[in-house]
């Protein structure tokens, strides 16, 4: 069967956005449901916005109804770790019973579809790396358990209800739309990327790094970093596999390689000019020394493999947007 017109919850957010972009390049329809607590309306530029909140199944039900929609990628979500450990009630209503209640109305829509907005979070502290798809899930955190919960319900849901789903495992997203129409703009900030920009581009304090005493090569934590336009990439391949009739599938999505904090310093200053000042900070509970991704399975099973997979070049679309000249974008839209 073919896909034509997708429900992009959260589709006002960072990956979101990139991802409906994405969408309407290739010809899909991409419809957005977001309640703005932390989107942005600008970012809603590839097909209509419906304002108003996952856990409104009669709303839900009248979007779906009324666009036509055949598939759902679904991104509304909560994601701040270090908040989810002070407020998991927080996570798990919004993460977890909100998206039940999309997952009831869409099953009585008729829609039988679903790409979900997972993490890396869902491993927690790291037996081997890369990390696979197989590798154990023990979160450490109510953000990492509220995305497992769902990955959880989505195999029993497909089971009861025939629901085919793919679930995309993250690792860390970060820079811009390179045409600079979209871009990260989270408020509170926590990606390191943006703060390191923001602090190098004389904000008012410094970067603050948390801990540099890990069993790294330089003592501070090491991530993959995947460009943004990649993930979007991703969730269209995801929608095109089940498409063509494939069995649900859990995928992660990295480049297999792993940068420092320190790392992200030097490329910041290589791309710009300019140093990042930065003082170190005790370490955050949960921040596992080191996160690197295995992403072989979609590679095999949606054709898919990072454009960007340079740090610099990642670095130089985020730095552009975040540039005065981004930032104007973001506020006359």
């Amino acid at each position: 069967m073919s896909i034509k017109r997708v429900l992009v919850t959260g589709g006002a957010g960072y990956i979101g956005s990139h991802t409906a972009k994405a969408l309407a390049s290739q010809g899909f329809d991409p419809v957005v449901l977001d309640n703005l607590s932390s989107g942005h309306r600008w970012a809603v530029r590839w097909g209509p916005l419906a304002e108003g909140n996952i856990a409104d199944q009669q709303l839900v039900k009248a979007v779906v109804t009324q666009y036509r929609i055949e598939a759902v990628i679904h991104f509304a979500a909560n994601a701040y770790v270090g908040e989810s450990i002070l407020q998991p009630g927080k996570y798990f209503h919004n993460n977890v019973a909100n998206t039940l209640s999309l997952l009831h109305a869409i099953i009585d829509c008729g829609i039988r579809h679903v790409v979900f907005s997972s993490t890396c979070a869902t491993y927690g502290d790291p037996q081997r790396l890369p990390i696979d798809e197989d590798h154990p899930q023990l979160p450490v955190s109510p953000y990492g358990e509220s995305k497992l919960f769902v990955e959880r319900a989505l195999g029993w849901y497909g089971r009861a209800h025939g629901i085919r789903f793919v679930c995309l495992r993250y690792f860390n997203a970060s820079g811009a739309d390179p045409e600079g129409e979209i871009g990260e703009c989270h408020d509170p900030e926590t990606h390191l990327i943006p703060l390191a920009i923001r602090a190098a581009q004389g904000g008012n304090s410094s970067l603050k790094i948390f801990g540099a005493d890990y069993q790294t090569p330089d003592g501070t934590a090491v991530r993959d970093y995947v460009h943004v336009c990649d993930l979007a990439n991703a969730h269209v391949r995801a929608l095109e596999y089940l498409a063509r009739g494939a069995d649900s599938s859990v995928m992660n999505l990295g480049t297999g390689a792993g940068h420092s904090v320190r790392d992200i310093q030097r490329a910041i200053k290589k791309v710009s000019g300019r140093a990042v000042p930065a003082r170190v900070c005790a370490r955050r509970p949960g921040d596992p020394a080191v996160l690197v991704a295995k992403a072989n399975r979609a590679r095999k099973l949606l054709g898919w493999r990072p454009r960007f997979t340079q740090l610099e070049d990642i670095i130089e679309t985020a730095w552009r947007w975040h540039s005065a000249e981004g930032n104007a974008i973001a506020k006359a839209v």
